[in-house]
């Protein structure tokens, strides 16, 4: 199997699917894909708590643990590690590594307001000085929270975290095919988008991406297809096709009795 960092070099973007529980890891493993990621969204909202806020520490690292097990590549996403101590977040991150993640992402923004960029690279370094084996996926949020919003602000925070030992590049928000390519062509590092109606994985990688993330839409698809079949069953309505009972079941006890994956 391709290692994690080699997955982001291949002849097609990777597309990481994000789970935020174990149901849903295992049916991503189970669909054949390599790796796994975590959605920060899904995860908090699933335990009752706003994405972002520096809450969902805890039951982020134990999601982590558990997937660990599963015999594919697990990213965790970490917000901006939970803390401005960047040795804090260093220590985080090589406890996850020693779980076995492969990877993070670590964002350059603080309760959905950009950090200063020195601050964050310097928090990069000292996850890299710790853990030079796991894969920094820098987010970079000047589009998804619209503060200086622009490709070149892009660019040179991307190109202060490269240097500070980033892995790859996140841009979540980017859609405008021109700056795609733009900013793709203007980082040395694989770039990661959102997922986004607008552009197929293929046009994407067309356009220079590495690396494609579901996010949080398979939990926010999955909250409404769940309202829909209920809403089915009081309408009269044809109920959809689902994976049986004993499927669900069947890979929830193989997981449970293979505890090391």
């Amino acid at each position: 199997m391709a290692t994690f960092r080699e997955l982001h070099h291949t002849g097609a973007p990777f597309l990481l699917p994000n789970a935020w529980d174990i149901g849903s890891a295992l049916a991503f493993a189970a669909a054949g894909y390599p790796a796994v990621g975590t959605t920060s969204f899904g995860i908090a909202a699933s335990a009752g708590l706003p994405d972002g806020g520096r809450a969902s520490k805890a039951v982020t690292a134990a999601v982590a643990e558990q997937l660990c097990r599963l015999p594919v590549h697990i990213t965790a996403d970490v917000e901006d590690g939970y803390s401005d101590d960047r040795g804090e977040v260093a220590e985080l991150v090589a406890q996850l590594a020693a779980l076995g993640v492969a990877g993070i992402n670590l964002e350059d923004s603080t309760a959905g307001h950009l950090v200063e960029p020195a601050a964050f690279a310097e928090k990069v370094a000292a996850v890299k000085r710790r853990s030079p084996d796991v894969f920094i996926n820098a987010r970079v949020d000047n589009i998804w929270f619209g503060e200086q919003a622009t490709v070149d602000a892009v660019l040179l925070r991307a190109r202060a975290y490269a240097a500070a030992g980033a892995d790859g590049i996140f841009v979540p928000g980017l859609v405008v095919p021109e700056d795609i390519r733009t900013i793709t062509a203007g980082i040395g590092l694989p770039v990661n988008v959102l997922a986004h109606p607008t552009l197929t994985v293929a046009e994407l990688g067309e356009l220079g991406v590495r690396r494609v993330s579901s996010g949080s839409l398979p939990y926010r698809a999955a909250v409404d297809a769940a309202v829909n079949v209920v809403n089915a069953l009081r309408d009269g309505k044809q109920l959809p096709a689902a994976t049986s009972y004993w499927e669900m079941q069947s890979r929830l006890v193989s997981f449970s009795r293979h505890p090391t994956g």
